[in-house]
């Protein structure tokens, strides 16, 4: 094993993925309060997963970040042939409902490894962890409570969403902001050489980790498992 003193993880399909059914409650939601022109379940369900690819396609791009609210904003005007008509949308309303939804349908560890491995590497001495997602429908608010409830939390020395810092991976900016908080929770204290990140997507996380000057390593899209980094 590597003699790491700092892990960064990337959140999603690194180390959770989401509940199907949440999915399905939230699009049903907007397909019941939301959908004036008559669109089918599935029509809405497509919608969503059009909204959340380009989004994140156009943050990896820009290295921006769009946020919850426009994205939802989006899917309404999408399931409604593009209307803009959104003057009795009460965005902080809508993100609530949302958030209910995601804790009832809470998203799960990615596999069964997941807490060990983050676990045995936060008994190593001297090493810290950390959290580095880039966010889309969820807030990195609403993560946090999420983390809480599946036991995870408590291995993170600190967690960095994109909507809190207004970048998204690969930009250096967030890179930038993890190795500041790296530097304050070591007390200046580390080799950057030292310091690797994790995750599943090659341009997010490894690409954007290499031009940060850290080591990416890439688990769970190229068949490798996170118990790889205990070897």
């Amino acid at each position: 094993m590597i003699a790491y003193q700092h892990y960064s993880f990337d959140l999603w399909m690194t180390l959770i993925k989401s509940n199907p059914a949440f999915k399905q409650a939230r699009a049903k939601f907007f397909y019941d309060n939301l959908n004036h022109q008559g669109k089918t379940l599935e029509e809405v369900c497509a919608v969503f997963r059009t909204v959340d690819n380009m989004c994140n396609a156009i943050n990896e791009k820009t290295g921006g970040n769009i946020t919850s609210e426009e994205m939802y904003l989006m899917v309404i005007s999408g399931i409604n042939n593009y209307s803009n008509a959104f003057n009795n949308i009460q965005l902080t309303s809508l993100y609530d409902e949302m958030e209910q939804l995601l804790l009832k349908y809470q998203p799960v560890v990615y596999c069964e490894n997941t807490a060990a491995v983050l676990q045995q590497i936060k008994q190593l001495h001297g090493v810290t962890i950390s959290l580095l997602s880039n966010t889309a429908f969820i807030k990195g608010s609403s993560l946090r409570k999420v983390l809480e409830r599946i036991g995870l939390a408590a291995y993170f020395d600190f967690q960095i969403y994109s909507d809190e810092i207004g970048a998204s991976k690969p930009n250096k900016i967030i890179f930038d902001a993890m190795l500041g908080n790296i530097a304050t929770v070591r007390n200046g204290n580390i080799d950057i050489n030292t310091i690797v990140h994790v995750g599943d997507n090659k341009v997010a996380d490894i690409y954007g980790a290499s031009a940060a000057g850290i080591t990416g390593i890439l688990i769970n899209a190229n068949n490798v498992s996170i118990t790889s980094l205990l070897q």
